[in-house]
């Protein structure tokens, strides 16, 4: 497909379409459609921390960045160089990571409406709660929203606290788009985590940014908004070209989380905008059959089919997860293994089976904490797959904030959890509040 054809596909795929470009480097240039160009670096920093002083199309966006900074120094007067260390961390991921994922479509994400069900059980729950809903903690230092200036508030489907959230809620959600993501990449998916429905206030700024593994096949919904002007999401398409889509409640984005720079740079202006992030990754299996080959086996290590082998992330990987077999390969390789009730137990957890999970509570308490031959716990399962309800039931019952896995030698709760969802995830700020350690 050439150069002209994927910019009219993608017109056609994303309303909004506002400004594209190739470098910050390249002077400023109209596109096919007379539009303003430009790529990395130029509306906020995203592979470097500095900006091309000759390339502005968009005005001095180094000094919006610039007070973007200085306002969380500030917040953080005794750490404020926790603040330039999350940039170069943001930076550098959004270098590597991409160049090491497997893409599965095309253009990198696409505009649909959610599914009616779906739409209409995420509004009646915020319209619920929205008085209930809470202030979001961040992390000391942490730049993915100038939470500083525009604090973000939760009305959280994991909450089993509020009425309705919980497990089932987060489980009609995953059930309502899934065909939706499948069906746009090919993919048999399976949830990996879900975060929202978060509020952001007037004034707030998404830093631009990729989402950490597994948070793979993903799509935003608006749930509801009172704005003054569209708060676009900007995105990193296949070319490197910045698009910026616009968003109604009930429109629904789907996105390569993974490998696609996605944020909101430009402040919002309104009261607020309240979206829900959903995110999968792939099984391995096809649903069709597809122009460009991928990845479906994890090979001898059971790396994850989405990382490409030779590739930066790859070494990462293997450094981060010492040769093991999981009881996910376990149950691939032999039916009868899913019989294992320790391995039952490690499923509920990981897929964030609350019922089940208080099943083995009530009826099995011996096996809640015990280790399978990788030195894994289901709580650890728990903490990869993100889901703060499993995680806190285990807690209660007996569990260890600071238990490790591989028997005491790999990876802390709360590092499993800053790995797969960043410091970001609610699971990450509760650890952090009852003592756990990295």
């Amino acid at each position: 497909m050439n150069k002209i054809s994927t910019m009219k596909l993608l017109s056609v795929l994303v309303t909004g379409l506002v400004v594209r470009a190739t470098s910050a480097s390249q002077k400023q240039v109209l596109n096919a459609f007379g539009e303003l160009s430009y790529g990395v670096d130029v509306s906020f920093p995203v592979h470097h921390l500095k900006f091309d002083q000759d390339h502005q199309p968009l005005g001095d966006r180094r000094k919006a960045y610039e007070e973007f900074m200085e306002g969380c120094r500030q917040y953080y007067p005794d750490a404020p160089d926790s603040c330039d260390l999350t940039e170069e961390d943001r930076c550098a991921m959004s270098v590597r990571q991409p160049a090491s994922m497997q893409n599965y479509t095309d253009t990198g994400f696409k505009k649909v409406q959610a599914p009616k069900a779906v739409f209409d059980l995420l509004s009646n729950y915020w319209e619920t709660h929205y008085d209930e809903r809470s202030q979001e903690k961040w992390p000391r230092g942490n730049t993915y929203v100038n939470h500083w200036a525009a604090p973000t508030y939760m009305v959280n489907v994991e909450e089993t606290s509020l009425r309705g959230g919980g497990y089932e809620l987060k489980n009609k959600i995953w059930d309502g788009v899934k065909p939706i993501l499948e069906e746009w990449t090919g993919m048999e998916l399976e949830p990996s985590s879900m975060y929202g429905i978060r509020q952001y206030t007037n004034g707030a700024i998404l830093n631009p940014h990729a989402d950490r593994n597994p948070l793979i096949s993903s799509c935003i919904i608006n749930v509801a908004q009172d704005v003054e002007e569209d708060w676009p999401l900007e995105v990193y398409g296949r070319d490197g070209l910045a698009y910026n889509v616009t968003m109604k409640p009930g429109d629904m984005v789907l996105y390569e989380s993974h490998s696609l720079i996605h944020g909101r740079p430009f402040p919002l202006k309104g009261k607020y905008f309240a979206n829900i992030f959903i995110h999968f990754k792939p099984t391995g299996k096809l649903l069709r059959e597809r122009d460009t080959p991928v990845l479906t086996d994890e090979g001898e290590e059971h790396m994850p089919i989405y990382i490409l082998r030779g590739s930066p992330d790859e070494k990462k990987w293997l450094r981060e997860h010492p040769p093991q077999k999981s009881f996910r390969h376990n149950v691939k390789e032999s039916p009868a293994a899913a019989a294992s009730p320790l391995e039952e137990l490690s499923h509920a957890a990981a897929i964030g089976d609350i019922d089940r999970v208080s099943h083995f509570v009530s009826n099995h308490k011996d096996l809640l904490h015990k280790k399978d031959s990788n030195g894994w716990q289901p709580i650890h399962e728990a903490a990869r797959g993100g889901h703060l309800d499993v995680v806190k039931i285990l807690l209660e019952n007996g569990g260890d904030v600071n238990e490790r896995t591989n028997f005491g030698e790999g990876d802390s709760l709360i590092e499993i959890v800053f790995d797969s969802h960043g410091y970001d995830h609610p699971l990450f700020d509760f650890l952090e509040s009852v003592g756990a350690e990295l």
